[in-house]
């Protein structure tokens, strides 16, 4: 098998990764937080390096302003549903995620919140920072912006709408989901007040793993209400970071894997990652010259491109291409809506959807090169 579907899940992890999961599970896996035994000392140690690791991965002054959870999705509505009040205008993109469009959809069908949608105004998703700016109103609480496009992998302009939110004195949430562990994503020089990424891609940990990122100021309230280890004998719950989030017992073991996730990024280093993604996107676009039967809807300037290849064979469905490629080829790619249906509207592909390859470090350039072989076989070319 190919893997060629990292934008999902990463595969595979880091040796190191599955190692401390496993080691976690049989020998430490007590409740962090939650008494005082060494076992239990143990998990919320391996909790806090994981808090300190994102936190030098994100520049972050305060690892405790980062609550853990079960995924960029459960992040996200943390964010949304914790920090908008009634009458507040959301600003948001076409190229965003379900996990960012139903949330808002819900709270304005209970006539709470209103929203602006802002269109790209290119095939690959572009987004410009003027017509977020433009479609700001006096009562517009929130940004909500993806740090690349999970749809075409373009890379969204995070660091200029950041600078206009922090402008007009409105919070700026980022959805990292295709962005943490790959781009360069700094909370201080982009004035993001809400970081949600997701464990299990680019961080190279577990699934079931991700986090909430909330600026100092910043007044949240929590989705869930429970134990937290703290203030037990009071039945309101914590109003501070992170117990205010983190309701219930952790995913120590995830977190564990996802600490270890880190520990490799940060000594391969991002810049090389980064680069192994260019090299394998470049060797896959220079098999593809000259194919005009396939149409392929990403950046093939690479320093735009956080690492996906999203394409489509007209006359053909994009999930009989996927099936296909599995199927035929052993190459696993991810075909169909990718949870982004307004993105697909303004793409024009909401009949046939795309295939989408998204490699990892682990992958090759012959990995690559074969997946392009595979392509042109399927559209004749």
């Amino acid at each position: 098998m190919v893997y060629l579907d990292n934008a999902a899940t990463s595969w595979p992890k880091p040796e190191s990764v599955y190692s401390i999961v496993n080691r976690f599970m049989k020998n430490s896996c007590a409740n962090p937080g939650r008494s005082a035994h060494q076992m239990a000392r143990i998990s919320s140690n391996v909790v806090m390096k994981t808090r300190e690791a994102l936190a030098g991965l994100f520049n972050i002054r305060n690892p405790l302003d980062i609550s853990f959870a079960a995924n960029a999705t459960h992040a996200l509505n943390m964010a949304i549903q914790g920090v908008l009040k009634q009458g507040d205008h959301v600003v948001t993109t076409a190229m965003e995620h379900n996990s960012v469009l139903r949330p808002l959809y819900h709270l304005r069908e209970k006539g709470l919140i209103d929203y602006s949608i802002v269109m790209p105004y290119d095939s690959c998703g572009n987004v410009s920072p003027s017509s977020i700016a433009a479609a700001i109103r006096p009562n517009t609480r929130l940004i909500v912006l993806s740090s690349a496009s999970n749809v075409t992998g373009t890379i969204l302009p995070c660091k200029e709408v950041g600078g206009i939110a922090a402008e007009k004195g409105i919070l700026f949430l980022v959805d990292a989901a295709q962005g943490a562990g790959v781009l360069d994503l700094d909370i201080e020089a982009m004035n993001i007040s809400l970081l949600a990424f997701p464990g299990h891609k680019g961080l190279m940990g577990p699934q079931g793993t991700g986090g909430l990122y909330v600026a100092p100021g910043v007044e949240i309230r929590p989705i869930l209400y429970g134990g937290t280890g703290s203030r037990s004998f009071e039945t309101i719950h914590p109003d501070f970071m992170p117990d205010v989030l983190e309701a219930g017992t952790l995913n120590a073991p995830g977190i564990a894997g996802l600490g270890a996730g880190i520990q490799w990024l940060m000594e391969v280093g991002p810049e090389k990652i980064r680069e192994k993604k260019k090299l394998l996107l470049e060797a896959f676009f220079e098999a593809m010259d000259n194919v005009p039967s396939v149409r392929i809807y990403s950046e093939r300037d690479t320093g735009k491109n956080s690492g996906i290849i999203s394409f489509i064979i007209p006359g053909m469905d994009s999930s009989d291409i996927g099936n296909i490629l599995d199927k035929k080829y052993g190459i696993a790619v991810r075909s169909g809506f990718h949870c982004a249906p307004l993105a697909h509207e303004a793409l024009g592909t909401m009949k046939t959807g795309l295939v989408r390859i998204s490699p990892g470090y682990f992958n090759t350039i012959q990995d690559m090169e074969y997946a392009a072989m595979a392509i042109r076989q399927i559209a004749g070319g």
